[in-house]
C-alpha cells in the first residue's frame, strides 16, 4: 500500500491535535498495535507543543518506511526557531527552560525505537524518530 507523505504545519494548539490524529490513522492503517499507536501518537504530541512552545511555528512529516523486511513510520519535526544550544542537557529528563516537567525529549526517545535529534542554536531544530512494527 503505497502511501505518501502526510505534511502537517504547526502554528496552534489545533494543528497538534491534528497532527496527532495523523499519526494515529496511519500507524492504524499500517497494522501498528494499539499501544505502539498510542506511542506514536504521543511522541507527534510531545514534538508539536515543543515546536509551539519554543519557535511558534513549525511542520510534522510522517512517512511510512521500510527496511530489514520491516515497515515503520518516521515522523520529522523541524522549526527554524532558537535551536538548542545544549543537547545533552536537553535529552535528560526534569531539565525544561519553558518551566515545564522536562520529560518532552527524553519521553519521545523512550516512546520510540529510533531517536536523531540536529539543532543549531538561532537556525532551528529537527528531531527525526521512527517506530518499526513490532
Amino acid at each position: 500500500m503505497p502511501l505518501g507523505e502526510i505534511r502537517v504545519a504547526i502554528h496552534s494548539d489545533q494543528d497538534i491535535v491534528s497532527a496527532r490524529q495523523e499519526g494515529r490513522a496511519l500507524a492504524t492503517k499500517l497494522g501498528f498495535s494499539g499501544v505502539d499507536s498510542t506511542f506514536i501518537a504521543t511522541a507527534i504530541s510531545e514534538l508539536a507543543r515543543n515546536i509551539l512552545a519554543y519557535a511558534q511555528k513549525g511542520e510534522i512529516v510522517l512517512r511510512v518506511i521500510h527496511g530489514s523486511g520491516r515497515e515503520g513510520i518516521v515522523v520529522v519535526a523541524s522549526d527554524a526557531g532558537p535551536g538548542i544550544r545544549d543537547i545533552p542537557q536537553a535529552l535528560r529528563d526534569g531539565f525544561s527552560t519553558s518551566g515545564s516537567l522536562g520529560l518532552g525529549l527524553p519521553g519521545v526517545r523512550r516512546l520510540m525505537d529510533e531517536f536523531e535529534i540536529k539543532s543549531q542554536p538561532g537556525r532551528g531544530t529537527t528531531v527525526s524518530v521512527k517506530k518499526w512494527k513490532r
